[in-house]
């Protein structure tokens, strides 16, 4: 499980799509990881020590959602169209989904020889796209697959040679978005694109010299948000210098806000979308003496 390095802290921030930013809840003893949006509104979905949280952000309140059947959980959770539902990916390469209330989890996925990491529900619930990694090698590029959400055979999706990740459906349930590295030699030079579910279509959204990973659209589809890492990045590396970037749908190339933070690994790994589209949420991992994170309002921050 990642930690907080000494003098490090955590900080849950949400962006307005204004550009404002206001911090939701702060921790110095536990590391939190790409929050999901709950379809009331009320709260923030995020993985912790291997485990689920949910954050109300009314109280600033953190409890932990009471999983059983799981193992210890990553980054890659995504809540299910019904509102009700999660889907986890798991330490041991297997994809989960639980009541997110707390319960009894089910695996989805088989044990086929490969890892399996989340990203994406189709908005009617009757599909997962993920990322594989055969044999867990993550020497090897991750290949984009979709399956069954309640089990079932895999589907490939060819989106070229290089890794992928970060597969996620549009709200329309006509695309698939994600970072890949097809369109260039360049070690680790991800950039963002998107590619129909037939695997057709396959196409770049903008051509950049940054390395752009985890494309989220809006639930409107009018927008986007991304993470942007420094050029030369290789992966999805922690406690880097990266930008957390607002586009419109219409020009991926053109940022609309962008907010400057450390972090990476774990900062916008999921889609974090209000249910309203005018916000998102994102994690930032400051260390002692950095500037703190601004905004237009300060939420009470609450130590762990």
């Amino acid at each position: 499980m990642r930690s907080l390095q000494p003098g490090q802290h955590c900080e849950i921030r949400v962006a307005s799509v204004t550009g404002d930013q206001e911090m939701a809840y702060a921790t110095g003893n536990m590391l939190l990881e790409a929050p999901n949006w709950t379809l009331d509104g009320r709260a923030l979905i995020l993985n912790g020590n291997g485990r689920l949280w949910r954050l109300e952000l009314a109280s600033g309140a953190l409890k932990e959602i009471p999983l059983t059947g799981v193992p210890a959980l990553n980054n890659d959770h995504v809540l299910a169209p019904d509102g009700s539902t999660v889907c986890l990916s798991g330490e041991d390469g297997h994809i989960y989904r639980a009541p997110l209330l707390g319960g009894q989890a089910t695996r989805i996925t088989d044990d086929d020889g490969s890892f399996h990491f989340l990203h994406g529900v189709s908005p009617d619930g009757r599909r997962l796209a993920y990322v594989d990694i055969e044999g867990g090698d993550f020497g090897l590029p991750g290949r984009l697959r979709t399956m069954p959400s309640g089990g079932g055979p895999a589907e490939s999706v060819d989106v070229g040679p290089g890794h992928c990740d970060g597969p996620e459906y549009s709200p329309d349930g006509g695309w698939l978005y994600l970072n890949t590295e097809s369109f260039t030699t360049a070690p680790g030079h991800a950039q963002l694109a998107r590619v129909r579910h037939d695997g057709s279509g396959f196409e770049r959204l903008a051509q950049s010299g940054t390395v752009d990973w985890f494309p989220h659209l809006s639930p409107d589809g009018r927008l986007a948000s991304f993470i942007r890492f420094p050029t030369g990045t290789q992966g999805h590396p922690a406690d880097l210098p990266v930008d957390v970037v607002l586009v419109s749908t219409g020009d991926w190339a053109t940022p609309l806000h962008t907010w400057p933070v450390l972090g990476g690994q774990g900062t916008l790994n999921v889609n974090s979308w209000s249910p309203d589209s005018q916000r998102f949420a994102f994690v930032a991992y400051p260390r002692a003496g950095a500037a703190p994170g601004g905004g237009h309002q300060r939420l009470p921050a609450t130590a762990l």
